[in-house]
C-alpha cells in the first residue's frame, strides 16, 4: 500500500503549539488585561477532502483522491462488519474486521444509541475500498477522507504554550481544525455551544490504530466524521490524548482561552455519550485498548488532565455520584470518573483501559491532592 508523507506531523504540531519535549511550563487559565497579547504565526494545513456514500454505493467505493481514512456508520449489530482496501492498481487486499465505537451522538437523538455504530479506519492512501456489513444493517454510510494530501489553508497559531491549570495542550488551530466545518451552507452554526456545570468525567478510546505516526491528521479525520458525516457540527470529545502524551483541545468553545469551558467555568456540551452529554466531560485516548494499555506517557497525561479538571470543578475523583442531565432529566448512577461503557452498551474504552479505571481514580486523587 502506498504511504503518503503527511504534511502536518507530530513535530509540526509541537512547533505550532509552542511546545518543547519535556517542557513543564504553566500559564494562567485567564490572562489579565495588563498582559500583552501573545504573538502568533501562520501555518499551512492540508484542507480535508472527503466524500460520503450511502446505501449500496457505500459498500464499494473508488475515490478520486488518495484515501487516508474511511469512516463507516450504520444502524444494527455491532459485530460482523469488515473492510478491504484497493491499492493504486485496483487490487483488493485482505478483509479486516471493523471495531466500531457506538453509543455516541447528541442528547435527544432518536433511536437506540446502542445500535448506532461508527468507526474510523486509517487506510494509508488507498484508491478505494469494499465493505461487508452485518446482516440486517441499515443506514449504511461510508466516507472517504483525506486529511493529508489536499490543498492547504492558513491557520493562525499562538507561539506561546497553551495551558489549562498547568496541563499543556494543543489548540484546535494547532492540530489544524478547519472551523468552517462547524457551519451549514447558509452560514449558521450547526451545533451552537451550550454550557452547564460539570458533574462527571468520562474516559473513552477512539478504537483506532495504535502506533499512530500523525495524530493531528487522525483528529482532523474524526472531526470531519463527527461534524459532517454524523452531522454533530463538531468533534465529539472535549479533549484527546495521543501515545506521546500530547493533549489536544476538542469541542469548540470560543476564544476565551479555556478549553472545554466558557469564561464562567461552565462546561460545553459535546457528543461523546448519547443521552448523557450535558454536564459530562469526555476525554478520548487515541488507539484501541482491548488487549493493551495506553502508553505510560498517555496514561500520565490522562491522570494530570483528570486531576486538573477535578480540581477546577471541585470533584472528588473517587466518588460515586448520580448524574442528572440538565437538558432531559435523565439520571445515571456512576463513578465520578467513569468509562463510556458505564453509560451505554459499548466496548469503549476497551477492556484493558476500563480495567485500569480504579487505579486511575486513585492516581488522580493523589495528583489532585498534591497540586
Amino acid at each position: 500500500m502506498r504511504q503518503n508523507k503527511r504534511a502536518l506531523t507530530r513535530r509540526t504540531v509541537l512547533e505550532a503549539a509552542g511546545l518543547a519535549a519535556g517542557a513543564a511550563v504553566s500559564v494562567p487559565v485567564l490572562a489579565s488585561a495588563a498582559q500583552a497579547e501573545p504573538s502568533t504565526r501562520t501555518r499551512r494545513v492540508p484542507r480535508t477532502r472527503a466524500k460520503t456514500f450511502s446505501g449500496a454505493a457505500a459498500r464499494s467505493v473508488e475515490s478520486a483522491f488518495p484515501v487516508e481514512f474511511v469512516g463507516v456508520t450504520w444502524t444494527g449489530a455491532q459485530r460482523g462488519a469488515a473492510i478491504r482496501l484497493l491499492d493504486q492498481d485496483g487490487k483488493a487486499g485482505a478483509w479486516q474486521t471493523l471495531k466500531p465505537v457506538c453509543a455516541a451522538g447528541a442528547d435527544g437523538d432518536a433511536g437506540d444509541p446502542a445500535k448506532s455504530a461508527s468507526v474510523l479506519v486509517p487506510v494509508g492512501g488507498a484508491s478505494g475500498y469494499e465493505l461487508r456489513m452485518p446482516d440486517g444493517a441499515t443506514d449504511v454510510r461510508s466516507t472517504a477522507i483525506d486529511t493529508v494530501n489536499g490543498p492547504t489553508f492558513d491557520v493562525t497559531v499562538k507561539t506561546d504554550t497553551a495551558s489549562f491549570r498547568g496541563v499543556e495542550y494543543i489548540t484546535r488551530a494547532g492540530w489544524g481544525a478547519d472551523e468552517s466545518l462547524r457551519f451549514k451552507a447558509d452560514g449558521t452554526e450547526n451545533s451552537p455551544q451550550t454550557y452547564y456545570p460539570a458533574q462527571t468525567l468520562t474516559v473513552h478510546h477512539t478504537a483506532g490504530a495504535n502506533g499512530d505516526t500523525d495524530p493531528a491528521a487522525t483528529i482532523r479525520a474524526y472531526y470531519y466524521l463527527h461534524a459532517i458525516t454524523n452531522d454533530w457540527g463538531d468533534i465529539g470529545y472535549h479533549f484527546l490524548i495521543d501515545e506521546a502524551g500530547l493533549v489536544y483541545e476538542g469541542r469548540y468553545t470560543g476564544t476565551d482561552g479555556i478549553p472545554a469551558h466558557n469564561a464562567d467555568g461552565k462546561m460545553v456540551t459535546a457528543f461523546h455519550t448519547s443521552g448523557f452529554n450535558s454536564g459530562n466531560l469526555g476525554i478520548a485516548v487515541l488507539g484501541t485498548f482491548e488487549s493493551q494499555a495506553p502508553t505510560a506517557a498517555a496514561g500520565a497525561s490522562l491522570t494530570r488532565l483528570l486531576a486538573a479538571l477535578s480540581d477546577y470543578h471541585d470533584l472528588d475523583p473517587k466518588a460515586a455520584v448520580t448524574f442528572v442531565n440538565p437538558v432531559n432529566g435523565v439520571t445515571k448512577d456512576v463513578q465520578m470518573i467513569s468509562g463510556h461503557r458505564d453509560w451505554l452498551a459499548t466496548d469503549c474504552p476497551g477492556t484493558t483501559l476500563y480495567g485500569n479505571l480504579p487505579d486511575l481514580r486513585k492516581a488522580v486523587a493523589t495528583a489532585r491532592s498534591t497540586t
